[in-house]
């Protein structure tokens, strides 16, 4: 693989090349290779074990890898200073697994803790922000409740809210229907489709859920043993023939396939 940059791309709002990293004797990424579509859906799966919240943090410049390149809208943030690298993550939004909200907060301290934290913003315009964002999710009237009154899928919302009070340009979502059951799953996935249609993110969804992935993902790409294995669309990826994303597929029950490779 060449160390030559990628040209800049619309289409394209994240490039990995070649990239490694080890954490002593264990070598957890090797040698991805990696698009992320500008606007998309993009979900990576794999299952435990395999890499998927290394290479997040990656993407986001909170690890630095051993070689290789990480593009953001045609920036190599490999090596990037602190000052630099804290411009980088402010295109970046978090949904963690768990929503990973502060207990002691209410939902309205929950969504305005990056504005509070980050500027000198006046409270009037942080909480016009607040309250219009709670609006445009579907969570009007929840501002002084605090997250163990809220359910599963409502601390989701809430965590999304946070997420995107700052206005980023791309939404990451770390397993983001764990936890959850059916019907709130599909609320959430829902969600992050509605997100991505009605804010203009890009998104990118760290996930093992097979029917979720096939229901929202534009684009996916399995990680494997360190590797990206196989990426494309839904349709692209059932047609790839790697043994192990078969192997994932069929046996989350979400796709089956005959003796000869064939969807059934």
């Amino acid at each position: 693989m060449t160390d030559a940059a990628p040209p800049k791309s619309e289409r394209w709002q994240i490039q990995v090349r070649a990239l490694h990293k080890s954490f002593g004797a264990q070598h957890v990424l090797r040698g991805i290779e990696l698009d992320i579509e500008r606007g998309k859906t993009n979900i990576i799966i794999g299952g435990s074990g395999q890499g998927k919240s290394v290479l997040m943090k990656h993407l986001m410049g909170l690890l630095q890898p051993d070689t290789g390149h990480i593009y953001v809208d045609g920036e190599d943030i490999v090596g990037l200073d602190d000052v630099a690298i804290g411009t980088v993550r402010r295109k970046f939004g978090m949904v963690f697994q768990y929503a990973a909200l502060f207990d002691s907060m209410n939902v309205v301290e929950n969504v305005a803790f990056p504005l509070t934290e980050r500027y000198r913003l006046p409270r009037a315009e942080i909480m016009s922000r607040v309250r219009d964002l709670l609006q445009r999710l579907g969570l009007p009237g929840v501002e002084a409740k605090f997250p163990a009154e809220l359910s599963g899928g409502m601390r989701k919302r809430v965590a999304l809210a946070r997420a995107l009070i700052d206005r980023p340009k791309i939404l990451l979502y770390d397993e983001p229907t764990t936890g959850l059951d059916p019907i709130a799953t599909k609320n959430v996935d829902e969600m992050i489709r509605r997100t991505a249609d009605d804010f203009g993110v890009t998104s990118v969804v760290i996930s093992h859920d097979m029917a979720s992935t096939f229901r929202i993902g534009d684009r996916i790409a399995m990680l494997y043993e360190g590797a990206i294995v196989a990426s494309g669309t839904p349709q692209e990826l059932l047609a790839a023939p790697h043994p192990a994303l078969r192997e994932f597929v069929e046996t989350s029950g979400a796709v089956r396939f005959d003796a000869k490779g064939r969807i059934l």
